[in-house]
């Protein structure tokens, strides 16, 4: 799959963020960047979860931010 594509909805693609990690097909610096997204798209979710917009009660974030320090992803 073309990271493109990927980067579109990660959490489509990856059930959990060491998913991410465990792709061979994936350099480093693209899967910063696709936990990037996952990380904008968990914050969006749990943004709009606080102002009681329905969505799914499972947030991945903290798993996405311990995935992102394992490989040194910058900000």
């Amino acid at each position: 799959m073309k990271l493109e594509d990927i980067l579109q909805d990660p959490a489509e693609v990856y059930n959990k963020p060491q998913e991410v990690l465990d792709d061979g097909n994936l350099s480093d610096e693209e899967k910063c960047k696709v936990l990037a997204q996952w990380k904008y798209d968990a914050e969006e979710l749990q943004t709009a979860t606080a102002e009681n917009m329905p969505g799914p009660d499972d947030s991945l974030l903290d798993d996405i931010l311990a995935a992102r320090k394992k490989l040194n992803c910058k900000d």
